[in-house]
């Protein structure tokens, strides 16, 4: 039964719920409800930085419905201001068991401040944050600069001036993050400072206490 699946709601402990009961949780909607989206879940296939398939099966073509409200403004957003290019989604619900996956691949490494700690709660596994580019008119994906997973200081949103000045990045780079990051922030998801194509919805210390986290 639902009810059984679900934590119990500790100090400390976030309340949970198996990725394979999503399709019954009302708080949840499916991306392909988004009209005019596109989807690409990267982890889902060996297309991503640890070349395999992490999510084996599991579907993950969700966001919570607050978040979800938000990734259709930005569908809207770019929709009247730059007719004919196409959100595409990398990443959106990533289960807390592939996040603790996904920390055990880079045990021993610096790429670990790119991941949240599965001890903290990455945003993702409440299905509050996504990763995603844009498409061109023709259906291309725009050139950012870096691609989505470049775990170098190449990605980072806060070097972007120092790297155009560097040449590192043109202004067609720089143009093109402009523009993916207006239709998210205009509709109500942040950016951080690490991965231009990572965002998230609501207060994240909220979200880690209140919200249902998906295993």
């Amino acid at each position: 039964m639902l009810i059984e699946t679900l934590a119990q709601a500790q100090p400390g402990r976030a309340r949970s719920l198996r990725c394979e009961l999503v399709a019954g949780q009302a708080d949840f909607r499916r991306l392909g409800s988004i009209e005019g989206l596109r989807v690409d879940l990267r982890y889902a296939a060996a297309n991503n930085f640890v070349g395999r398939n992490l999510y084996s099966g599991l579907d993950c073509a969700w966001l919570h419905r607050e978040a979800a409200q938000g990734l259709e403004a930005a569908v809207a957003w770019l929709r009247q201001h730059h007719p004919g290019h196409t959100l595409l989604v990398l990443d959106a619900l990533r289960p807390h068991r592939v996040q603790e996956a996904l920390w055990q691949e880079l045990a021993g490494t610096d790429l670990r401040q790119y991941l949240a700690d599965p001890a903290r709660g990455s945003i993702h596994s409440f299905g509050m944050a996504v990763d995603v580019a844009l498409l061109d008119p023709q259906g291309a994906e725009l050139d950012m600069g870096s691609g989505f997973d470049d775990f170098t200081l190449l990605s980072h949103p806060r070097l972007e001036q120092e790297h155009l000045a560097q040449g590192r990045l043109d202004q067609i780079h720089i143009a093109n993050r402009l523009v993916l990051r207006q239709a998210m922030l205009d509709s109500g998801f942040t950016g951080i400072m690490s991965e231009w194509w990572h965002f998230q919805f609501g207060d994240m210390a909220t979200v880690r206490e209140h919200y249902l986290r998906i295993e």
